[in-house]
């Protein structure tokens, strides 16, 4: 009986020495996976809203409004400009929260919402903004847009608003290689001396000419 109780007993302190070898392998698993997720959720901070991204953001956009306003300067003869607002006041009062607002001021000096103007004016504040952005982007990567494709678009503006598209355009042409312009509209055909001219024929498909080349 006492052999037997023995082996028992041995058996019961081997188990014993094997769990504690788990338990301490365990909590050596457990301080490492404590260290990781310590770890991402230092990166979870880092790249959230309000971590890396914010401050590439508070960086960055000055230099994209001040880019996008002297070109706005051309394309409105100097009656619109443009703030970007990261910041807004909460409706329901008790502080501010984070944004991102495009305000536009109108030649009468009054700042409004983008969404309030016209689909020309909105039009002349998109193509500033993509191209300060797009100019930004390639300096800062060390390269060079080599091409610019502008698609359409151009309908919404009047008689005055195309002239200055077409000056702005021009004036940013050293920047680029080549400027494409695709365009139903022949004021603005006629403002470029090489064009591709698209017909599409019922029977025969589309047919182009290269004029001016």
């Amino acid at each position: 009986a006492a052999q037997s109780r023995l082996g028992g007993l041995t058996e019961r302190l081997d188990r014993a020495a094997r769990d504690r070898e788990r338990r301490t392998a365990t909590k050596a698993e457990l301080r490492d996976v404590k260290k990781e997720r310590a770890l991402y959720g230092h990166l979870r901070r880092a790249f959230g809203k309000n971590g890396i991204p914010s401050l590439i953001i508070e960086e960055t956009l000055p230099e994209i409004e001040a880019r996008a306003n002297a070109l706005l300067d051309r394309l409105s003869r100097g009656r619109t400009r443009i703030a970007l607002e990261t910041l807004k006041d909460k409706k329901t009062g008790g502080g501010t929260k984070e944004t991102l607002d495009i305000r536009i001021t109108d030649d009468q000096g009054v700042s409004r919402p983008y969404e309030t103007y016209s689909g020309g004016e909105a039009f002349r504040v998109n193509f500033a903004l993509r191209i300060a952005l797009s100019q930004m982007l390639a300096e800062r990567s060390g390269t060079q847009i080599r091409t610019l494709v502008i698609d359409e678009g151009f309908g919404t503006q009047d008689a005055e608003g195309l002239q200055s598209l077409i000056g702005a355009i021009r004036a940013i042409q050293d920047d680029f290689e080549t400027i494409l312009v695709i365009t139903h509209l022949d004021e603005l055909k006629d403002a470029f001396p090489i064009r591709i001219e698209v017909r599409k024929e019922p029977v025969t498909g589309s047919t182009f000419d290269v004029i001016g080349a």
